[in-house]
Formats: C-alpha cells, sequence, structure tokens
C-alpha cells in the first residue's frame, strides 16, 4: 500500500509520513525550525524536479493547520502587510522559474540553510509596513527556488514580537499564504502533482497529527537549548547535501 502513494518506495514513504509528524511538532513547539529539516531531509530522497513543489504543498497544510488551531493569537497587522509581497514574489517566481541543473538545487538549500543557522540577522529597520511587503515579496521569491524560506520569516516575525505563542500563530499564517503561491507557481511551470498526490496528503494529514503535539510541548521547549542543537543538526544535514549535491553534478 504505501508504495502507491508515490514512485518512491515504501520505506521512504514511511520515513517521509513520520518526518511530516516530527517536523510539524517541532515548528509547533519551537515556532521554527521544522519545514527548514524536512526540506533538507527530503532533499536526501527526492529527485529536484518533484522536491520544491512537495515540500511546498506538505508545508502548506502543516502551517494551514497551525494557523487554524492559534488564530486567535495571529498578529493581523504583520499578515495583511506581509500578503501583497507575497502575491508580487509569486508572479516574478512564475516568471523567473527556470529548471535548475542537476545537483545545483541541493547545493542552493544548503548553502540557505547554512546561512540561516550561522549569518547575520535582520536589522531592527526591517520592521514596518513597507519592510514588511519586501520581506514577504523577497521570501516568497526565495522559498519557490530554495523551498524553505521559513529561517528568514521567523527572524523577521520575531523582531516585532516576543511572546512564543503570537510568534507561532502569526508565522504560520504568514507561511501558508506563501506556500499557497506555489501551486500556481509549479502548476504553471507543468509540474505534475497527480503522480505524488498520495504521498502530499498523507503527510499533511500526519502534519496536523505533528502540530497538535507540538503545540502541547509550546512551552517546554527552552529557546537557547533548542536552537543550540537545532543549528548542528541542520548544519550536519547540509554538509550531507552539498556532498550529494556535488555527486548529482558530476554526474550530470
Amino acid at each position: 500500500m504505501l508504495e502507491l502513494l508515490s514512485p518512491l518506495s515504501a520505506g521512504v514513504n514511511l520515513a517521509l509520513v513520520l518526518l511530516s509528524v516530527v517536523t510539524s511538532a517541532l515548528s509547533a513547539a519551537a515556532g521554527i525550525g521544522g519545514g527548514t529539516l524536512l526540506i533538507i531531509a527530503m532533499a536526501q530522497v527526492m529527485p529536484a524536479t518533484a522536491l520544491i513543489p512537495m515540500h511546498g504543498m506538505v508545508q502548506l497544510g502543516s502551517n494551514g493547520g497551525r494557523a487554524v488551531m492559534t488564530w486567535r493569537h495571529v498578529r493581523r497587522d504583520i499578515v495583511v502587510a506581509f500578503l501583497p509581497g507575497v502575491i508580487v514574489g509569486a508572479l516574478v517566481a512564475a516568471w523567473l522559474l527556470i529548471r535548475l541543473p542537476y545537483g545545483v538545487l541541493e547545493l542552493c538549500i544548503a548553502a540557505f540553510v547554512l546561512y540561516s543557522c550561522w549569518g547575520p540577522g535582520l536589522p531592527q529597520r526591517a520592521v514596518g509596513r513597507t519592510g514588511t511587503v519586501i520581506a514577504g515579496a523577497l521570501t516568497t521569491l526565495l522559498s519557490s527556488f530554495v523551498g524553505a524560506s521559513g529561517p528568514m520569516v521567523a527572524s523577521f516575525i520575531k523582531l516585532g514580537m516576543s511572546e512564543r505563542l503570537p510568534r507561532v500563530a502569526t508565522f504560520a499564517t504568514c507561511m501558508t499564504f506563501q506556500h499557497a503561491t506555489k501551486a500556481f507557481i509549479f502548476g504553471f511551470a507543468g509540474f505534475v502533482f497527480r503522480d505524488w498526490l498520495g504521498l502530499m496528503l498523507v503527510m499533511i494529514v500526519a502534519g496536523f497529527v505533528g502540530t497538535w503535539l507540538g503545540l502541547r510541548l509550546l512551552n517546554r521547549v527552552t529557546d537557547h537549548r533548542f536552537d543550540f542543537f537545532f543549528k548542528w543538526v541542520l548544519t550536519l544535514l547540509a554538509l550531507r547535501l552539498i556532498w550529494l549535491g556535488v555527486e548529482r553534478l558530476g554526474a550530470g
């Protein structure tokens, strides 16, 4: 039955479904990180042509569920300012989107993850209506090419609020709108969602389960301890992805 979900093997399909539970719980409990961990793990086993659209649709379900469960805490002023930038970024991405050479996507994702972990943060002046629109446009465009723009969106949202629950709720809502644009972008580019629909739907359901679990762990995770271990997990996975990308470039 599991082998019918996608062109991947039954074992890989099962691993991705379980990973969807874990990463959704991680994002709900810590406010960030699940989407980045998911895409860098998916990149180890999925073809590059399916990676970004699959990740986008799964994250749409995961973030949408989190946004619904925490809607009372959403900062609507930030979401309203973020949305026009998302639309602009999606239109530009649909116009620019090309098929990258085999191996390049993996290297781009790895570089972005390493920068997210160890690069400088956003300046305080990024907060404001103009900064929010620009952030929405740039991160949506970036998300269409490297998938996981979550760390940049989360860094931006973190500047505007200190309480974790409003951060989680607002981040989830902004990411829901951003990932929703990928159905348009990749449908326009010719991606056949039907071939991956089974795995996509099961991972989305698994993401709802993970979100429910993670929200119950929300106040039990300390920021400092989470940040330390999570950065090193992502760094090791990014280095593995660089190796894989170089191998694929060589083979191509």
